[in-house]
């Protein structure tokens, strides 16, 4: 009797456990909805269900081909047709599954009185050349202050405190056309494929936006929403407690991005000059209300505290919702780390 190996045993539970998230989340409808199917011919879905376990088995189609593994009742060429489709909201699609993971599965894991979050960050999406990669471009790195080449991924997800879900991400250009190496290709901006590539060019704190307003319209809710100072303008806050959520981000040392503080318009240095900080343990050195946004502005908290890295530094956040206490602001910022793990998860393993 021939035994059977533990990685083949391994691997078929894995393509089991993709088979079973399919069905629990009706993936087959979400990417109805998308725009994902057609009419005749391999369903996408199975396609989909294939690709998704070679990436948790570690395989890939090419060298199923190669070593003769390959069983699929589906062409080589099929399979990249579908991968290539430009008709296919891959937005919306990750979308609406992540809404139907958190509202069927993790919401009622937690009581009311947690407060669900938003997370919004980017990361270097690296290439080696970019000349035959479209809008493949020169982008910068915030971790080593360097230009590199590829793109930068922005991402939303939601988070309960305890588990984190990728909701979308689109992957963002140059907006300087002397940035872009890679080739441009022409689009009709009415169709899926150019609106993807109009908001590749997009600057990061709109395309934030867009992830939001989808990420809402496809029935996912947060009380607040995180990002760091790269994001934090005062038009992108205004403009996300105008849809109903609050805000707690780390703010710009800028001087010129300014708040409306005891009748003046001062930037940040100036309202941390101009007060007297708390002495001792205490958790944060300064708080004060201010006035944030021009046309409709709205009322914040800033809080600074001391920078860890460098006692003498100092951070400083922004909080639109008032009511919370500067221990509270500092607990719920502290969520947006969980968005650096899943960065390091995804570089590491996917």
């Amino acid at each position: 009797m021939s035994s059977i190996p533990q990685n083949y045993c391994d691997e078929n539970e894995l393509i089991d456990c993709v088979q079973r998230f399919f069905s629990r989340h009706h993936v087959g409808k979400l990417l109805a909805k998308c725009n994902g199917m057609k009419e005749k011919g391999v369903s996408p879905v199975s396609l989909l269900r294939y690709k998704l376990s070679n990436i948790f088995v570690g395989r890939s189609m090419y060298m199923q081909q190669r070593t003769g593994s390959f069983k699929e009742d589906f062409s080589k060429n099929t399979f990249y047709r579908f991968l290539n489709s430009a008709k296919t909201n891959w937005l919306r699609f990750t979308s609406l599954l992540a809404a139907d993971i958190v509202n069927n599965d993790l919401k009622d894991l937690t009581d009311d009185s947690r407060k669900n979050v938003f997370i919004v960050d980017d990361s270097l999406f690296s290439r080696t050349s970019c000349k035959k990669t479209e809008l493949g471009s020169k982008v910068f790195d915030h971790t080593d202050m360097h230009f590199k080449k590829g793109f930068r991924m922005l991402t939303l997800s939601w988070s309960d405190g305890n588990t984190l879900i990728p909701v979308n991400s689109c992957l963002l250009a140059s907006a300087k056309e002397a940035n872009i190496i890679g080739p441009v290709k022409n689009f009709d901006n009415r169709t899926i494929a150019g609106k993807r590539r109009k908001l590749a060019q997009t600057k990061a704190p709109e395309a934030m936006m867009t992830l939001l307003d989808t990420a809402l319209s496809a029935g996912l809710k947060a009380d607040y929403v995180l990002f760091d100072s790269w994001f934090s303008n005062p038009a992108q806050i205004t403009a996300i407690h105008s849809k109903g959520m609050a805000v707690i981000a780390m703010i710009k040392k800028s001087s010129r991005i300014k708040y409306s503080y005891c009748g003046e318009q001062l930037n940040i240095k100036e309202i941390y000059s101009r007060n007297k900080k708390r002495r001792g343990r205490s958790k944060y050195l300064l708080s004060v209300d201010v006035m944030a946004g021009k046309e409709n502005p709205i009322p914040a908290k800033i809080v600074c505290v001391r920078n860890k890295a460098n006692r003498k530094d100092w951070l400083a956040f922004i909080c639109t919702d008032t009511t919370l206490s500067e221990e509270e602001i500092i607990r719920v910022y502290g969520k947006r780390w969980q968005i650096e793990v899943f960065f390091k998860t995804c570089k590491s393993m996917l």
